[in-house]
């Protein structure tokens, strides 16, 4: 047995018949370092991270709307210029970190992406239709993290019952719960997994996120008690920008927000507690729908609220006819200004008319015409 004292000067190599190899912790093993794992020890040996290292991109040629409307909304105040260099989102060179490169409007990080899927059942074969709903989202990381969190509001419905004087709401998932995965998600996965993306797959009964890389120090969450668990930033500069928008905290307390806000939902029982799940790859949150499996006394108010749906649905997809009729060669664009609706929620709508026969896109996509049926 080889025992090997903890160093800062990462990494360290064995030599074995000629051949130089580095180990790391997982769990209680020692396994061999592969090619990413052997680039984030290089960089705890600088005593930096990914997020810190310059970039060949030139901020000049790019833009950060997202970033200074959040600044602005959360703050009060306007994000100068020179604050993306005190960030460290711009190097004195005036080239963008790779922080900065994943917040920019435009991200040249073509690998920051979030993949969203509806499932249909329990897994991901459904059977005749596999899927109600995906989406693909790339760009700021702000806007990665408003897209995802939309698609889940969108994709999930709140039950409710009556009181004396008013109502209780009971939405499938907990707001608070996913938004604060989500942020997890984007700020503390491994983006030196090339070719790994977040996703958000929703099915009946659970709502699944996950995200490349594992626990920083090399530990699996699920041996672990969340809230002893201490803040360990993977990206640090991109923990802090977040902080600075409000969107997280310094102390590191996310996993315990997770846990809290599902255990204060009306509709809680110990079975529907969150789960997290890590390996030496990838991180995982599990949410569970918490209105999936009870049988309650109000399916009369359960009615109503999905014949009002219903109605919503059919009152939407009016909307969109008269716009096809009254101008068949209108384009997403257009669309999206005139119903004051996101080019991704026209997107969608248009899909599900044309799944659903109501529609039919007549010609090349670029200056084609719709017909309506």
């Amino acid at each position: 047995m080889l025992n090997i004292r903890q160093g800062e000067e990462t990494p360290y190599y064995y030599l074995a018949d000629g051949v130089m190899e580095a180990y790391v912790r997982l769990g209680n093993e020692s396994v061999k370092a592969d090619a990413t794992e052997l680039k984030r020890l290089v960089l705890r040996g600088k005593n930096s991270s990914y997020d810190a290292l310059g970039t060949t991109y030139s901020v000049s040629d790019y833009a950060f709307s997202k970033l200074r409307e959040r600044y602005k909304a959360w703050t009060g105040e306007s994000l100068e210029d020179k604050e993306l260099v005190s960030f460290g989102l711009v190097d004195d060179k005036g080239k963008l970190t790779n922080a900065g490169a994943l917040l920019a409007d435009d991200s040249p990080i073509r690998w920051s992406r979030v993949f969203c899927t509806r499932w249909n059942g329990l897994d991901k074969g459904g059977g005749i239709m596999d899927a109600f709903d995906d989406a693909e989202y790339s760009g700021s990381l702000i806007s990665l993290l408003n897209e995802g969190a939309a698609f889940i509001k969108r994709n999930m419905k709140t039950m409710w019952k009556k009181t004396a004087n008013s109502r209780i709401d009971m939405p499938e998932y907990c707001e608070r719960s996913y938004f604060e995965a989500l942020v997890n998600a984007l700020v503390h996965r491994d983006y030196l997994v090339n070719g790994s993306e977040v996703h958000i797959d929703m099915f009946d009964d659970r709502m699944v996120i996950y995200s490349p890389g594992g626990m920083p120090d090399g530990t699996l969450v699920q041996e672990r008690v969340i809230d002893a668990i201490p803040s360990t930033r993977r990206n640090p500069v991109l923990a802090d920008v977040f902080q600075r928008l409000g969107y997280m905290e310094r102390k590191g307390s996310g996993l315990t927000k997770i846990i809290n806000a599902y255990k204060n939902a009306n509709n809680y029982d110990e079975s529907k507690e969150p789960q997290f799940i890590s390996s030496r790859v990838e991180f995982t949150v599990i949410l569970k729908n918490l209105n999936y499996g009870e049988n309650r006394d109000n399916k009369s108010e359960i009615n109503d609220v999905s014949q009002a749906a219903e109605q919503y649905v059919q009152r939407t997809e009016e909307v969109f006819l008269n716009a096809l009729r009254n101008n068949p060669y209108i384009s997403r664009k257009e669309l999206s200004k005139l119903l004051m609706i996101s080019e991704d929620g026209v997107k969608y709508q248009l899909k599900k008319m044309k799944s659903k026969g109501l529609i039919e896109h007549i010609g090349a996509s670029r200056g084609g015409y719709w017909e309506v049926k």
